[in-house]
């Protein structure tokens, strides 16, 4: 595939898992006769604060072929695969990753984003992400973002008894990534990476500290444990969530001609991606 990319994956990440995977992608370009031009991790190995523990969240995008998308009777726009303890391996067709993206739905963001690749045709992410920087509603994903956080602080900082601690890292992804479109309010898109996160936003040291120490730990144990959250992190949340709390309710500012553009990018990579008949 032109644009193919090397692949670089950290030591922790079990070879025959990411076998497996590949086999997994190579059966499905098979069977069901599609392209696959990006497959990346999208969980929290990705996500950079993984568990000894944590299972493998491959992702992909596909492309049919031509006969098979310009057609009265399309089959899914998604392709599942069985999912075990430890795999989980489905995509989406492209036509639907472009019109989750004109709605906010930030996934295939991170999917373009993910450090992760399985495979890739580095051209098509290319393009992909110059095409989601120019469409991507910040109101919108920034709205995900809060609610994402939301969903988690609620419960959490009302909380007096103990809390689960690995949960902290999915209350404090999205709410980093609010900070760091704070503080580039140009972008559209954030970082997917938490660590990369917290390296493009200020922080007080304390915090960045904490934050270091219990990724550190969740590295190294199956499990975290339950226990009061780290004062500075507790300082941190309450002090930046309401503060965000502007983003509840974003209202979609689409930027004109946005579906033309996405509708000329789904067929020029339709039909320079599409497997033969």
């Amino acid at each position: 595939m032109a644009g193919l990319i090397d692949r670089h994956f950290p030591t922790s990440m079990d070879r025959t898992i990411v076998a497996e995977i590949d086999g997994r992608l190579a059966d499905i370009k098979r069977h069901h006769n599609v392209s696959i031009p990006l497959a990346v991790e999208s969980g929290s190995r990705a996500w950079g604060f993984p568990s000894p523990d944590s299972d493998y969240d491959c992702r992909f995008v596909f492309v049919r072929a031509v006969s098979e998308t310009f057609t009265l009777f399309p089959e899914r726009d998604v392709i599942e695969t069985p999912l075990t303890p430890i795999l989980d391996v489905n995509g989406w067709e492209l036509s639907k990753a472009l019109k989750l993206l004109l709605k906010g739905n930030v996934v295939v963001v991170e999917w373009l984003t993910s450090p992760l690749v399985y495979q890739c045709n580095s051209d098509f992410r290319a393009a992909f992400l110059e095409i989601a920087g120019e469409v991507a509603d910040r109101s919108l994903t920034a709205r995900h973002y809060y609610h994402l956080a939301a969903n988690h602080l609620d419960r959490f900082l009302s909380a007096e008894e103990d809390v689960p601690l690995r949960k902290l890292f999915y209350a404090l992804r999205p709410l980093m990534a609010l900070k760091w479109l704070e503080e580039n309010p140009n972008s559209v898109i954030a970082p997917m990476n938490f660590p990369s996160l917290c390296a493009g936003v200020p922080l007080e040291l304390s915090v960045l500290d904490t934050i270091n120490e219990l990724m550190a730990r969740k590295a190294e144990t199956r499990e975290l444990g339950n226990g009061p959250i780290p004062l500075p992190i507790r300082a941190f949340l309450t002090a930046e969530f309401p503060r965000m709390q502007f983003w509840k309710d974003g209202v979609q500012e689409r930027r004109p001609g946005s579906e033309r553009l996405l509708d000329a990018f789904w067929r020029e990579w339709t039909h320079r991606l599409a497997p033969g008949e």
